[in-house]
């Protein structure tokens, strides 16, 4: 059958409903390093489903702590065996996929006692996992994109110090810092409110699961109320975080076909939407959400 040329009308229409698709594309990120089991770093990365893998965590810092990273059973850090992470944390950036850091998450001992104590941290930060330099890099010597705040316990204050502190050693080491934060949906969130509200952070992916409050399953009005408080904020992006099977959290679970075709069609275009977060790793390579979401998102 032959082929008939487009009008110039139809030419035009065309690019501009690529373009639109183009600018409500979303990404996925997904935390890594809590699960025995999972994939590794580079697999993780090699599935070409996530704009960012998010290293959890680093459970333990600040008011005069030595800092300690957990990974699980994927590496033992006390003996320098997560050095070899480098290798896939370089693997992952030469796919173009974004490799963070998450300090804090939902059991550890950290907090911040003061702008000083902020300070002192964002230089291990800096040192030990960004663009600086020393002799005990827990993760090897590969320069990860950033840090996500994952703030649930330890106090409220001087997250926002740290989240400047960050910034600024990035500007002088002349090199980016890419900040991102993982509030719960309850608006303002208790822990990262003070320092999502500066307008340094690249991303926010909001926790919409155990909080049945402002999650999905409220009810679609509970739930655009609770997302449209969280357009306000002064951050880049704005991911919508889930887990990734009915296991992965007490509550909040969206099968894939009812977040396709009933949740992201909702959010999909709001000037600040950046896509998925899921929790975690781990659960996805049970189900094969992200597969099941890519190209919806």
């Amino acid at each position: 059958m032959a082929s008939r040329a487009l009008t110039p009308m139809q030419l035009i229409g065309t690019v501009f409903v690529a373009l639109l698709a183009t600018c409500h594309a979303g990404g996925i990120a997904v935390y890594w390093g809590q699960n025995d089991g999972e994939a590794s770093l580079a697999e993780t990365c090699a599935s070409g489903n996530y704009e960012f893998v998010i290293i959890a965590f680093l459970p333990k810092f600040g008011k005069g702590q030595t800092p300690r990273v957990d990974l699980a059973s994927h590496c033992d850090p006390a003996s320098g065996g997560c050095t070899g992470q480098s290798k896939d944390i370089r693997a992952c950036q030469r796919r173009g996929v974004k490799v963070l850091l998450s300090i804090g998450g939902g059991d550890g001992s950290y907090g911040l006692s003061s702008p000083g104590d902020a300070r002192q941290v964002a230089m291990y930060l800096w040192n030990n996992f960004l663009g600086g330099s020393s002799s005990s890099r827990p993760l090897g010597d590969a320069v990860l994109d950033g840090i996500d705040f994952d703030i649930e316990l330890g106090g409220a204050k001087f997250w926002d110090d740290l989240a400047r502190d960050l910034k600024s050693l990035g500007r002088s080491g002349g090199r980016r810092v890419v900040l991102s934060a993982a509030p719960q949906c309850p608006f303002p969130d208790e822990w990262d409110g003070g320092a999502i509200s500066t307008g340094l952070f690249d991303a926010v992916w909001v926790q919409f699961y155990n909080n049945p409050e402002c999650q999905f399953s409220a009810g679609r009005g509970a739930f655009m109320d609770a997302w449209r408080k969280w357009e306000s904020v002064p951050a880049g992006r704005l991911f919508l975080g889930l887990p990734a099977s009915k296991d992965a959290a007490g509550t909040g679970f969206v099968p894939a076909g009812e977040l396709n075709s009933r949740v992201l069609p909702l959010i999909r275009g709001s000037p600040k939407y950046g896509g998925i977060m899921l929790w975690s790793k781990y659960y996805d390579d049970q189900t094969g959400y992200s597969s099941a979401i890519k190209s919806h998102v």
